[in-house]
C-alpha cells in the first residue's frame, strides 16, 4: 500500500479535527456503556411512545395489554385442562396457568420484537448517530411496560383463588429483574442474528412455539412422568426457570432451592454479557447491510 492510500483524504483530516464521527463506528466498551447513559431519556421515550402506540387505534387501547393474554389463558386452560390428566396439573391451577402464560408473553414479544430491533429501524441506523444498543433496549423496555399491569392482574386471580398475600410474594421482583436480564440477553443476540440472516425471522414463530410446549405453562414438568434426562434437560430450561421462580412469589404450591436461584442468575448474567459483546462487536455493520 502506497503513502498516498494509506494517508487519510483532506476531508477526514478536517472531519477528525472538526471532532465528526463516522457514522455506525464502534467505540470502546466503556465509552459505548456511557453513550448509551447519555441518551437514556431518549431511550425511555422512544419504548414509551411505542407501547402507547402499539393499541391506540384499537377501541380498548392499552386495554389490550390484559385482555389479550388473557384470552390466551382461557383458551389454552379450557383446552389444555380438558386434554390432560389432572395428575399433571398442581392443585391451584388457574393461576399457575395465569402465571405462565403472562411470563412466556413478556419472554416471546423480546425474542420476537427484538430480532426486528435493527431491521425494522434501517432508516433511523442509516442517518442517525448512536448506539445501536437503544434500539433492542428499547423494545425490552417495552415488553417491560407491558408486563407491569399483567403482574398485576396475576397477582388479583392469585388472591382471587385463595392464595395468600405474604413475604414470599417480594421475590417476584428479583425473579422479574433476572428474567429481564435474560431477555435482554437474548433480543441483543436476536437483533444481530436476523440482520445477518433474514431468514432466521422466519423460524422464530416456531422456536417460540417450541419453547411454550416445553416451558411447563400449564403442567407441572415433575408430575409428567418424563425420563430422567428428559426431565434434568427440561428443568435447566431458562423460560422454565423463570416462570417457575414466578410462581415461587405467588403460589405456595411452587417452592425452590437456591439451586434454581443460582440457576436463574446464571443464565441471566452469562447470557446478558455474552448477548451484550455479541451485539456491540457488530456495532459498525449496523446499517449498511
Amino acid at each position: 500500500m502506497s503513502a498516498a492510500e494509506a494517508s487519510p483524504s483532506p476531508a477526514a483530516r478536517l472531519a477528525r479535527e472538526a471532532g465528526l464521527e463516522r457514522l455506525g463506528r464502534r467505540p470502546a466498551a466503556g465509552e459505548y456503556v456511557r453513550e448509551l447513559w447519555q441518551r437514556r431519556h431518549f431511550l425511555l421515550e422512544l419504548s414509551r411512545s411505542r407501547f402507547r402506540g402499539q393499541n391506540e387505534e384499537n377501541r380498548l387501547g392499552l386495554g389490550w395489554v390484559l385482555v389479550r393474554p388473557l384470552l390466551n389463558a382461557v383458551v389454552y386452560g379450557v383446552v389444555f385442562g380438558l386434554l390432560l390428566a389432572s395428575s399433571t396439573r398442581p392443585d391451584n391451577f388457574v393461576p399457575f396457568l395465569v402465571i405462565g402464560i403472562f411470563v412466556f408473553q413478556y419472554f416471546a414479544g423480546c425474542l420476537n420484537d427484538g430480532s426486528k430491533a435493527i431491521t425494522s429501524n434501517l432508516g433511523l441506523v442509516r442517518t442517525m448517530h448512536f448506539p445501536r444498543a437503544v434500539l433492542p433496549i428499547s423494545v425490552v423496555l417495552q415488553q417491560v411496560y407491558a408486563l407491569a399491569p399483567m403482574m398485576g392482574m396475576a397477582a388479583v386471580v392469585a388472591l382471587v383463588f385463595g392464595e395468600p398475600l405474604t413475604w414470599r410474594w417480594l421475590l417476584v421482583v428479583p425473579a422479574l429483574v433476572l428474567m429481564t436480564m435474560f431477555c435482554q440477553g437474548v433480543a441483543f443476540v436476536a437483533a444481530r442474528v436476523t440482520l445477518h440472516v433474514r431468514d432466521v425471522a422466519q423460524l422464530l414463530p416456531f422456536v417460540t412455539r417450541l419453547l411454550f410446549y416445553i416451558s411447563g405453562l400449564f403442567y407441572s414438568i415433575e408430575r409428567v412422568g418424563l425420563p430422567p434426562a428428559a426431565e434434568a434437560v427440561a428443568m435447566v430450561n431458562p423460560v422454565q426457570v423463570y416462570i417457575t421462580l414466578v410462581r415461587t412469589g405467588l403460589l405456595t404450591e411452587v417452592q425452590v432451592g437456591w439451586d434454581v436461584w443460582a440457576l436463574g442468575i446464571g443464565w441471566a448474567v452469562v447470557t446478558l454479557v455474552g448477548g451484550a459483546v455479541f451485539f456491540w462487536r457488530a456495532e459498525e455493520a449496523y446499517g449498511r447491510e
